[in-house]
């Protein structure tokens, strides 16, 4: 018995050894596992991706870009942004990150940003230099630097100022006035133009002219006198240039109006409203003031809209913009206080010209230009806008059928649509608006040769000279 309780405790020892030395191996198996992991991850050799939203040629003054640096491995470290020149090297941007991770990512995986880049302000020279982009990640590779990825343009330092001149500028304006303004510059600029305010008017060519430049501006019904009113140009190398010019600002006589909202009117327009709008609730009162209120405002929107994204860039008429025949109904900017069972209830502004003459009578264009909008369009009802070029636009509205297409080229009298009450009309009429970039300005300027020679096909004759 002692023999083989002996031999028990000596086979119990040899299998305490075996698992012991399993145990190890098993053990070392996954520290050097564990480490193989760590090491693959932190000296991942995979460099981070980096790109830029335009195609640098020129840097100057300040010059917006937008850049988007990617490392879906151990992340964004550090992004530097370089200008070399003449052996010299200038800071634009420099953006780290802290380590938020070992084992895990330690840096963003994708960085979006948009920056100013201005090599006046860092010290450069007119003259070549390269625009380097250098990203860094978190890798322990490279002998601990990390991966890295490098973007080199080549660009050319222009630090001057297009120079602006001005040779011709609105003498007189009002509120709910139009005019031009002509002007020269000294270089190719990517954006120029008017600016009253903070209010831009872009600028066009003129005909036969690579350097003269027309901008067609105009004042809001409401409009104070202008504190500010200058010409602005930024060269591809983003330096501004500007000249002031003065306006003589007159005020415009105040217009008073009363319309008279009956419940025969609201039980024949609400349901038509309704029908486009049917988010429209409680009693017909109420939806006709949602419609002349929040509809109106949308109105707007979308028409400033229209106006100020499909803008041709050549003048598309020609001489005075023709005035339908008829008696004038209302006119610009009357203020118009609404009343119901004797009681005012809302107060607008007519933003154009009301003409009637007989129902359903054939509206024609009142100048050459390309058909931007042709649908139903809230309190104007069924509507017409012409583009006629350099971000001058007519609105004809309320009408019972629309004649043309979007993207049609109209000449001057061609039919486009015949008169009705869709909308917010009480009775078959036209209602007709003028439009600079998206300003609803007096049809009265445009319906005049006098004024159109005097204040615009002169001046521009005359500068083509």
């Amino acid at each position: 018995m002692a023999r083989i309780n002996k031999h028990r405790i000596g086979s119990s020892s040899r299998r305490g050894k075996g698992f012991g030395r399993k145990f190890l191996l098993t053990l070392l198996v996954l520290i050097i596992a564990g480490g193989a992991a760590a090491g693959y991850i932190l000296f991942e050799t995979e460099a981070p991706r980096v790109s830029i939203n335009k195609d640098l040629k020129f840097l100057g003054g300040p010059i917006e870009i937008a850049f988007q640096a990617t490392d879906q491995k151990s992340g964004i470290k550090q992004i530097v942004i370089t200008l070399e020149q003449g052996g010299s090297m200038l800071q634009l941007f420099n953006k780290s990150f802290p380590r938020q991770a070992w084992l895990s990512k330690a840096g963003p995986a994708e960085v979006k940003d948009t920056i100013s880049l201005d090599a006046r302000h860092a010290g450069a020279k007119d003259g070549k230099a390269e625009l380097v982009i250098s990203v860094h990640d978190f890798s322990l590779n490279g002998m601990l630097k990390g991966n890295s990825t490098e973007l080199r343009f080549p660009v050319i330092i222009d630090t001057k100022p297009p120079h602006v001149t001005v040779q011709h500028a609105q003498k007189y304006i009002t509120p709910g006035g139009s005019g031009i303004v002509v002007y020269e510059l000294s270089e190719p600029s990517e954006h120029h133009g008017v600016m009253i305010d903070s209010t831009f008017f872009q600028g066009y060519p003129l005909k036969g002219s690579e350097k003269r430049f027309i901008s067609y501006i105009a004042l809001p019904w409401n409009s104070v006198q202008p504190e500010h009113t200058q010409i602005i140009a930024v060269d591809q190398a983003g330096n501004e240039g500007k000249a002031i010019f003065s306006m003589r600002f007159k005020k415009a006589k105040e217009k008073k109006d009363r319309i008279n909202v009956s419940d025969g009117f609201l039980n024949r327009k609400i349901p038509e409203f309704q029908e486009h709008y049917p988010e429209l609730q409680g009693t017909n009162l109420e939806k006709y003031l949602f419609v002349n209120n929040k509809i109106r405002i949308r109105n707007a929107e979308e028409i400033a809209k229209i106006c100020t994204s499909t803008i041709t860039s050549e003048q598309l008429w020609h001489d005075r913009f023709i005035r339908m025949a008829g008696a004038g109904r209302a006119g610009f900017a009357d203020q118009r206080t609404y009343y119901y069972q004797g009681k005012p209830i809302d107060h607008q502004t007519h933003l154009g010209m009301d003409i009637a003459s007989t129902a359903r009578v054939a509206i024609k264009a009142a100048n050459s230009g390309k058909v931007i909008f042709a649908d139903y369009l809230g309190i104007y009802g069924n509507t017409v806008i012409l583009d006629h070029g350099q971000g001058l636009a007519s609105l004809y509205s309320h009408l019972s059928s629309i004649d043309t297409t979007v993207d049609k080229m109209v000449d001057k009298d061609e039919l486009i649509g015949h008169s009705g009450t869709t909308g917010m009309a009480g009775g078959d009429h036209l209602h007709y608006s003028m439009l600079v970039h998206g300003i609803f300005v007096t049809p009265v300027e445009w319906w005049d040769q006098h004024w159109i020679n005097v204040n615009i096909k002169n001046i521009i004759n005359d500068s083509q000279l």
